[in-house]
């Protein structure tokens, strides 16, 4: 115990083993629906879905164990909700990339995120972008994950008038998506640990048991549960032996990047806030430390065979159950490691089973909206424009661009420009120059 107290600083943050343990497990549970839902979204691009659940749990673990050592941080990591969407839906079917080459993409950009972090480069722009766009950019996010979880249930589909419309509500798998969504809103609004994880099981149970998805758990191999691992291919990220590094391939790791950053630095702001571990000034401890934490864990994740890893914001659950110091992390993270072996049962879990898990997630994600002032034109107008960019033109990278610019153009119009606003203006540039080669391209 003396060396858990040493290691971990327990006594001087006012928590013990006990409470520690308690938390860890309670965020566990509360983002333990990863497991499930994660597989089911990069399943669509061709990934093995048994590869892809034992890569999520080991990337978890992984990335739990270096922020609760090396952060001593009470924060769980593991494959972004947003980014495994923008992975699957834009990069591989979108622009047509590889899933292999994708994940060389991400191996990549966690090598960047070292350097960046190494050189304050990272710390920089986020002092350059507007707080109001981070807010937009979750929401925004929580609408594309719930647009796709709609259409994954069926309550959305394609309709030649009108682009969207309602879908066969008496389709039985429709039946089954919205009585699921049901579940998990009735649990989550009664406060029940693990609701998501326990609904996601709950409606693929009836689902089973209606006939409407089959149940057929079969043995799964090593080879099956390595189907992903060290599958990434750095040279196709690279452009080597191809056409060479493009700009579709360059804002690829862009979008890693910039998620990753305003992901990250919101989890880490409410956390902190929370937990009582931010300095008086407002800044975040031990904040190299956490990134490094964070880049290390998505190295690891691509080498497994998953997106990239981020923190959770389902860490203030654990927070809120007492967890105050790395133990917590380290906690959640062991948990994860145990799981691995039974991840691959993953593929049994039925699409109208996770698609209401994103909808409400999705929906979860709106919260940060309440933080932009939207009575300022200047921040409200970027604001908006990324949030509805985001799902209507089915790329988080558009989003930003155009909150980017908007908030850029603003800023001149109103002559509200400061000298600290130079690299929001070559990001601006950078975006121009984006919508200028897509527009001679298309």
């Amino acid at each position: 115990m003396s060396l858990l107290d040493r290691t971990f600083q327990l006594g001087a943050r006012g928590t013990s083993v006990r409470t520690e343990v308690l938390a860890g497990a309670t965020t566990f549970l509360t983002m333990a629906y990863i497991v499930l839902v994660n597989p089911a979204i990069l399943s669509t691009t061709g990934m093995p879905v048994a590869g892809v659940a034992a890569a999520t749990c080991l990337a978890a673990g992984i990335g739990c164990l270096l922020m609760g050592f090396l952060a001593n941080y009470p924060i769980a990591l593991a494959p972004g909700m947003g980014l495994n969407a923008y992975f699957a839906f834009t990069v591989v079917q979108g622009m047509g990339v590889p899933w292999q080459t994708a994940l060389g993409l991400v191996f990549i950009s966690g090598v960047l995120f070292v350097i960046l972090t190494v050189a304050g480069v990272r710390q920089l722009i986020v002092n350059a972008i507007p707080r109001a766009l981070f807010s937009a950019i979750a929401a925004g996010i929580g609408l594309f994950i719930a647009f796709i979880g709609l259409r994954g249930a069926g309550i959305v589909v394609d309709n030649p008038a009108t682009l969207v419309g309602l879908g066969e509500i008496r389709e039985p798998t429709v039946l089954l998506a919205l009585l699921g969504l049901a579940i998990l809103g009735a649990l989550t609004a009664l406060k029940v640990k693990g609701a998501i994880l326990i609904g996601i099981v709950a409606t693929a149970a009836l689902g089973w048991t209606l006939g409407l998805a089959e149940w057929k758990p079969q043995p799964y191999s090593l080879d099956e549960m390595t189907a992903t691992a060290f599958a990434l291919d750095i040279p196709a990220a690279l452009g080597i032996g191809g056409g060479g590094l493009t700009l579709a391939l360059i804002e690829i790791l862009f979008v890693f990047l910039f998620v990753d950053l305003f992901d990250n630095v919101g989890t880490l702001v409410a956390v902190s806030k929370k937990a009582g571990l931010m300095r008086p000034d407002g800044t975040i401890p031990r904040l190299n430390r956490i990134l490094f934490a964070d880049a290390g864990a998505t190295i690891a994740g691509s080498l497994a065979g998953t997106s990239t890893v981020v923190s959770y914001i389902e860490s203030a659950s654990g927070v809120s159950a007492g967890g105050r110091t790395g133990l917590t992390a380290v906690v959640t993270g062991l948990l994860f490691l145990a799981v691995l072996f039974v991840a691959p049962w993953a593929q049994a879990i039925p699409a109208a089973a996770t698609a209401p898990a994103l909808i409400l997630v999705g929906g979860m994600m709106m919260a940060p909206l309440a933080e932009i002032d939207w009575d300022d034109p200047v921040v409200g107008i970027p604001a908006f424009l990324t949030l509805i960019s985001i799902p209507l033109t089915f790329s988080i990278a558009n989003g930003l661009a155009f909150g980017v610019v908007a908030y850029a153009v603003l800023k001149v119009a109103t002559r509200r420009v400061g000298k600290a606003d130079w690299l929001l203006f070559a990001l601006a540039a950078l975006f121009i120059v984006r919508f200028a080669y897509m527009a001679a391209e298309g």
